[in-house]
């Protein structure tokens, strides 16, 4: 008798734990970036950015609906690769999971978010900068940062009315953000009045650039601007410097990074390299900047390359919108995510348009002095 007390007992002691643990729900919400091939410190950088946050909401507890949630953070690795971004997007929502945080390169983001958006999921992107990714009439695209449009013609501007360059080259990777940037740069060049005189490209995973270079060299380019990534930017520098071409080198948010830096070395003079790092923060929103930074560091061990603040504000702006819907089901909480006005981010106030662009979207200006980026000036 006593063994039959203690046997149901344990039986109401583990219904109840199981009740408990069925109240204490799941929300999943996935990262996509790409963790592995040239640009994965960069994809990296941003998953951090989404653990941090993550990590953080868990241990500050969120109630969604009356019902206090478990946020799980699902992980994958598109590699910068169209075709397996959008195999990663169909496992994302055959896995029905509530919002997904990316992806990082335009290239993966655009082919993506078609899936996305026959499902019905959000998505919100840290980074990626082609126009056309939120100009396809779908709901569930948001985008944190300026785009190409912003961030190409700024440059372009940049170009012939600060460095006053007389003979600008423009090289891209193909890419749809490559490609992308480097139009926009183009036409700000010559609605400025500058000249363009070479137009070249390359590859993403490239490594010799000296035919193009000594082309670019023959039409005395004192400008040379790179539409891709700070993994092929690093190598063009070195040869260029090996090459003798003294011209300034500019770039967007693809080349805006310390490890550009590191991959450039000594090939980099002071002053000669300018970028724009789609986003900024000035005045006193630099402090909630700051901060950020030196915990990502003292998590990670790493300094910030440059979008995982973007990553962190994402899956908290998605996870307020769950919050204030009352639910974590993307159609009823969509909606909310579409409306939001003001949120206080580490990038500073987040607001969408009707296209899902951020509004006021700023741009910093960067430069290569003294081994390190410095900031110019942030401009919207």
């Amino acid at each position: 008798m006593l063994m039959k007390l203690k046997i149901v007992a344990a039986a109401a002691i583990a219904l109840s734990t199981g009740m408990a643990f069925a109240q204490n729900a799941v929300v999943t919400i996935a990262h996509v970036g790409p963790t592995s091939g040239a640009i994965a410190h960069l994809g990296k950088d941003n998953e951090n950015g989404a653990k941090l946050a993550i990590e953080e909401l868990n241990a500050a507890g969120v109630t969604i609906g009356g019902k206090k949630v478990t946020l799980r953070l699902m992980t994958e690795d598109d590699a910068a690769d169209p075709k397996q971004g959008t195999a990663v997007a169909q496992k994302l929502v055959d896995a029905k999971v509530s919002g997904v945080i990316g992806h990082l390169n335009s290239g993966t983001t655009i082919p993506a978010s078609s899936i996305y958006s026959e499902a019905g999921i959000p998505q919100v992107s840290p980074s990626a900068t082609n126009p056309k990714y939120t100009r396809q009439g779908f709901k569930t695209a948001f985008r944190l940062v300026a785009d190409d449009a912003q961030l190409g013609g700024t440059l372009g501007r940049y170009a012939v009315n600060t460095l006053k360059g007389k003979s600008i080259a423009v090289i891209d990777d193909r890419t749809a953000y490559g490609q992308g940037v480097a139009q926009e740069f183009t036409k700000a060049v010559e609605a400025a009045g500058g000249k363009v005189v070479a137009k070249e490209f390359t590859t993403d995973k490239a490594t010799d650039f000296n035919a193009i270079l000594t082309t670019i060299k023959g039409k005395q380019a004192d400008v040379v601007f790179f539409g891709g990534m700070d993994a092929v930017a690093g190598p063009m520098l070195r040869q260029m410097k090996a090459l003798g071409i003294n011209a300034k080198f500019m770039g967007g948010d693809g080349i805006c990074s310390t490890e550009l830096v590191k991959l450039g070395g000594d090939a980099i003079a002071d002053n000669q390299v300018f970028c724009a790092e789609a986003g900024g923060v000035e005045g006193q929103a630099k402090v909630g900047m700051d901060a950020f930074k030196t915990k990502f560091k003292a998590k990670f061990g790493t300094d910030v390359q440059v979008y995982a603040p973007y990553v962190y504000d994402g899956v908290n702006l998605m996870v307020a919108a769950m919050v204030k819907a009352g639910s974590s089901d993307p159609a009823k909480y969509l909606p909310v995510l579409a409306a939001t006005k003001d949120y206080k981010g580490v990038t500073g106030n987040i607001s969408f348009d009707n296209k899902g662009d951020i509004l006021n979207g700023a741009l910093t200006l960067k430069t290569v002095k003294g081994g390190k980026l410095s900031d110019l000036a942030v401009i919207r």
